[in-house]
């Protein structure tokens, strides 16, 4: 079981149904499903205490929907960087040696608390570019369903 625990919604249509079309490929290797926490406003003009407390209380929600034996996955600007069949390998060597259950967790605007980040099993840089949160959901259910097919030998991945 793979879920994608993400901080707000994805609004635009378009993305919307593109997420939808990698779920439903994702389905006959694994069961994929995307869990959103509310997002809580972070104006321009907050304070650095007032953002802390917006990363704080999101990164509680985010905490509160992972399970005791989840295997967490925090995409982090300074997590690791994989490459398609790497990260191929690293789901494999999770479902092989850790359990079931995998976690992808995208934090908010904000980033996350320090309790997520403590909680993460590996954190991982998707790109050193910086994406729109409802992007990177995109992106990252493209990437599991390439990483499927490497892991099945079926051509996709180039």
């Amino acid at each position: 079981m793979i879920r994608i625990i993400g901080v707000g919604r994805v609004k635009e249509r378009a993305l919307q149904q593109s997420i939808q079309e990698y779920l439903r490929r994702l389905q006959p290797y694994q069961k994929t499903e995307i869990v959103e926490v509310e997002d809580l406003p972070a104006p321009q003009d907050n304070s650095p205490a007032q953002n802390d407390l917006v990363r704080q209380r999101e990164g509680e929600k985010i905490l509160a929907r992972l399970k005791p034996d989840d295997y967490v996955i925090l995409l982090d600007l300074k997590g690791k960087m994989l490459s398609s069949p790497e990260l191929a390998q690293k789901l494999q060597d999770v479902f092989t040696y850790r359990g079931s259950a995998i976690a992808f967790v995208i934090g908010g605007s904000l980033g996350v608390s320090p309790a997520v980040i403590e909680r993460a099993d590996f954190r991982w840089q998707l790109s050193e570019l910086t994406f729109p949160h409802q992007l990177v959901r995109l992106m990252l259910t493209e990437q599991l369903y390439r990483s499927f097919r490497i892991l099945n030998h079926e051509p996709y991945h180039k």
